[in-house]
């Protein structure tokens, strides 16, 4: 069975709604509760095992991408560059609008050339729209994604969002939220 503590884990998450949302409150998600140290070492085995790294770098959104970023980072000897909520108003900063499944937002994306080649990690995609802005962002700058992985995958139509992407992004779990409880499966069944 694979990744069995991860999906163990998810009887400690608690479901809130976030404006009519269903919003998973968990490790991963949110840090709440505590991260265990073998559940991220079963996300980091996953993610490496999983991801395609011909890359120059890692990305993560702020803020729960950064807790995988890291230690994948230094498990691949791969820097890392986080995506930024606010602007720092540096020379070829890249920002990035996107909706959520309950607001708008805008990131910014800095460090980043014409030519390189990230691999963008997540902690989960829910409606797929910070995902496709980011990687749109960055395509129009002439930045290559060379994979995408998420630990949950929560509710978007995989096909259409793989094609919006022009890229199958990868997913350890698709979570769904039924009856104010969070189950997860498989992706491959």
């Amino acid at each position: 069975m694979m990744h069995e503590k991860l999906k163990a884990s998810i009887k400690c998450g608690q479901i809130i709604d976030k404006n009519g949302y269903p919003y998973l409150v968990h490790p991963v998600t949110d840090g709440i509760p505590e991260m265990d140290p073998d559940i991220l070492d079963e996300i980091i085995d996953w993610m490496v095992s999983a991801g395609n790294f011909e890359c120059d770098r890692i990305i993560a959104p702020e803020s729960m991408g950064i807790p995988l970023a890291v230690p994948l980072s230094l498990r691949l000897r791969i820097p890392y560059s986080v995506i930024r909520k606010r602007s720092y108003g540096i020379e070829g900063e890249i920002p990035a609008v996107y909706q959520t499944g309950y607001s708008e937002e805008k990131v910014y994306i800095n460090g980043l050339k014409k030519g390189d080649r990230v691999v963008i990690v997540d902690d989960v995609l829910s409606t797929g729209g910070t995902l496709s802005a980011i990687v749109g962002a960055l395509r129009e700058n002439g930045i290559f994604v060379s994979d995408i992985l998420v630990v949950f995958c929560k509710g978007p139509d995989i096909k259409e969002l793989n094609k919006r992407l022009g890229i199958e992004f990868k997913r350890m779990l698709d979570l769904s939220v039924e009856d104010g409880a969070a189950a997860v499966k498989d992706p491959s069944g």
